[in-house]
Parts: structure tokens; sequence; C-alpha cells
């Protein structure tokens, strides 16, 4: 089956292609802070790994490629993360204030096959296992086991029609899943405001620090105004108290990770669910990037649904997390759409350099196949979108059909080589920043 790329093997053709898609997607980015981008691609050149973390944008210019014999006009476009790496799973607390381990980051969230959440992970296992010197032999299982379990998972789901049910908690799992659960469990709201804020005058504000910013009185009056507006888009179900929504204080905040870099951002303070101090509530308010396969999926159908990226990663949320947390939303600030939800406590994600023999991976690999399989069911006709119009269960069931070994030998030998692939991708990613080569950005 045609899934690995026929890619350009010329090293300098190659280097150029991956130099030119980075700078097409973050070239405005880049524009607005290009300081920011040395800090964003000197993190991506720790290791092979942080590359693909930080390259989404090239993975998706090769695989728009592919003939994917294992999707059909159905399973082409349903509502996929975008950005399925193995360090993308992780806690939170849902609507129902249940513990959830699952899939998280919707930065990247779009509409899509189904496949390409399976070959970015797939990749990734690779990448992981060989940063990990796993044999070959490990790495084929462990794509394998991730792999089984969603299908399995899928197909379950087809035969009892109850995935909005579905739910990796505290009851359910066991092993490194379990010990992330009860290590967000552990957290608390106090802690948090503890560590990002001070009592002055009686009330609560933000503390001064690294990667805050004071604003001026019109930013300030511009986001909350913003912040305003945004409490329109939360869902009428998930609604509280007009007193939770109180602002306390707003700060500018910088410092994200490999995939945020050069995105303005603001934490907002408000009240929370009353007056006491220790129920305040931080909500994080993001600009939101331009999701990597919406450069590849230009379905006007789909691009004229969202009104900015803010939106799109909010509803994309809502669509892949039957729970999702009360405070997703999103707004607009100068013009830019911003995504809005809280700064919990209870986020602990999944860290993999404590996890570092197979027997305790392959278990972990069965729950990350499930939660991928639940966030791509969850989001069909049943939601309260209408970008998908089938139920996704049997679309995938269908066109998987009897040849279940099949479809995952072939996640197996994509996984492997793409891996492949971006171990020397990422040697001439170096290459190009270090020599100066990635255009606005300086040499250092």
């Amino acid at each position: 089956m045609p899934l690995v790329l026929d890619l350009q093997r010329d090293t300098e053709q190659r280097q150029q292609h991956i130099v030119d898609t980075l700078v097409d997607a973050f070239r405005d980015l880049i524009e607005a802070d290009p300081r920011a981008f040395v800090k964003k691609f000197r993190k991506m050149a720790g290791d092979p790994f942080a590359f693909y973390r930080g390259s989404a944008c090239l993975f998706y210019s090769d695989v728009a490629r592919i003939e994917d014999p294992w999707v059909d006009e159905r399973t082409d476009r349903v509502w996929i993360q975008a950005d399925l790496h193995a360090e993308n799973y992780g806690t939170y607390m849902d609507a129902e204030g249940i513990l959830v381990f699952d899939v998280n980051d919707f930065d990247e969230a779009y509409l899509g096959r189904y496949t390409w959440d399976l070959q970015r992970m797939a990749a990734s296992l690779a990448l992981l296992g060989f940063k990990k010197a796993f044999s070959d032999r490990t790495i084929s299982q462990m794509i394998e086991t991730y792999a089984r379990a969603y299908v399995d998972q899928v197909r379950f789901f087809h035969e009892d029609g109850r995935d909005d049910e579905f739910r990796l908690t505290l009851e359910n799992t066991d092993g490194i899943a379990l010990e992330v659960l009860h290590a967000a469990r552990a957290e608390t709201r106090f802690a948090l405001l503890d560590r990002m804020t001070n009592v002055e005058d009686g009330d609560r504000v933000f503390a001064e620090g690294s990667g805050v910013r004071r604003l001026e009185q019109a930013e300030y009056d511009e986001v909350c105004d913003a912040f305003l507006r945004y409490l329109d888009t939360i869902p009428e179900g998930k609604r509280q108290e007009s007193i939770s929504y109180g602002i306390k204080d707003i700060v500018g905040r910088s410092g994200f990770g490999i995939g945020s870099a050069g995105l303005p951002a603001y934490n907002v303070l408000v009240e929370g669910k009353s007056q006491a101090l220790e129920n305040d509530v931080i909500v994080s308010m993001k600009q939101a990037n331009v999701a990597a396969p919406s450069r590849v999926v230009t379905d006007e159908r789909i691009t004229s649904f969202f009104e900015h990226h803010g939106h799109r990663t909010a509803v994309s949320q809502h669509a892949l997390q039957s729970h999702a947390d009360p405070w997703v939303g999103w707004t607009e600030v100068a013009g830019k759409g911003f995504t809005v939800k809280e700064l919990s406590p209870y986020e602990a994600d999944l860290d993999w350099e404590h996890v570092s023999e197979p027997d305790e991976i392959l278990p972990l690999l069965r729950f990350l196949g499930q939660a991928t399989a639940k966030i791509h069911c969850v989001s069909d006709a049943e939601s309260e979108h209408s970008l998908v119009e089938w139920e996704v269960e049997e679309a995938i069931t269908t066109v998987i059909g009897g040849r279940e070994d099949e479809f995952i030998a072939d996640l197996v030998q994509f996984g492997t080589e793409y891996g492949e692939q971006c171990r020397d991708d990422y040697r001439l990613f170096v290459d190009a920043f270090r020599n100066g080569r990635i255009e606005g950005v300086p040499e250092t």
C-alpha cells in the first residue's frame, strides 16, 4: 500500500523545501518577533523529536501528496487533533468534575483524513523509540500496539454506540496513565494561585515575574473588552453565575513552548464561583496559530465555517472532547483570533523522560490508541457542529473492513520510514538554521 512517501532525495533540494515550508508557515510571526523564532528553532534543534514537534507544516506538505487507500469521501474529512505525537496526551478536569486522561493541545486541530493523526503519531513513536535506543522490532511493536488499540476501540464504538460516554479515568486506567491522573489529582487551585499571584490590599493580583508583562491602560481596556465578548461564546449549558467572570487583573504573557513562538497571549484573573480568594480562576487568552492542515485542506465549506483560528481552535476542542472544559471559547484582540480557556491546575502532561522500558510503554500505548479513537468518534453528526454529518466510527470501520492487520502493518511501515526521513530532515534543518539560511531569523 502506498503510504510511504516518494520524497525528493536530493539533499540540497530537500533542505530548501524544509526551509521554504517553515518560512511560508511562520513568515508573519517571524517578522513580528524574530528573536522568538531563534528560541523556537533552537528548541527544535535539540533532537529529531523536538524538530518533529515544531514542524507540523512540513509533515502536512509531505502527507498531502499520498494517495491513501485507507480513506474514502467520508473519512477524508473528519475532525482531527492534527498535531498528534507522543507528548500531546495528558489530563484535564472535564465539565462534570471528572479527571480524564486524554489527547490534549488542540492548537492545530482541523478537519482532514483520520489517518493523518495516526500517521503523525506513528512517526513520533518511531522517533521516541529511536531516542530511547529501542530495537527496530520494539519500535514496530510500539506502533502496532497503539494502532491495534485504536482499531479495536473504533470497532467497539461502532457496535456499542456510546462513544460520548467513554473516558479514561481513575477508575479504568492503570500503570503510567493512572500515575499521571494521580499527579493531576494531587494538584490544587490554591497552589497554582500561590505561584502566579499575590494578595494585595485584601484582593488577589498577578505577581511580577519572568514572562509577565504589565499592560498600558489602552491595551488593558482592549483585552478587557475582548474578554467580555468571549463570554458570549461559552455554550449555554456551560455558563456559570455572572460573578464567576468578574475581572480582577490582566497581564501579558510570553515564554510558551515550541508551537506558540511569537504568539501574543494574556492571562486574566477572574472571581470564580464565589468571592473567596481560593476560588479565583486564571483564564488564558492566546492568539491562535494557523492550523497546519489548513494549508493543504482548502475546502471552501470548511474554511468559511470558521470566523478565525481562535474560533477554529475552540470549536475543534468542543468537537473532539465530549465533556470539554467549560471555560473554552474565543474572541478577538486587535483583529486577531484568540482562544480562551482556563489555566487549570489539573492538567498534567505525559512525561516520557521517566518512561523507559517497553513493558511499561506498551500498556500505556493501548490507552493512547483508545484516547485517539475517542476523539475521532465523538466528533460526528451527534455533536453540535455540522461539518461532519455521518457516524465516524461506522465510516472508519467500513473503510478498514476486515483488513485490520494490513492497515496496522501499513501504519508501522509509514511510522518507521517517516521517522527515518525526519531524522535526515532534522540534520538538514540544523545545518540551515545555524548557518543563517532561514529567511528573517537572525544568525547566532
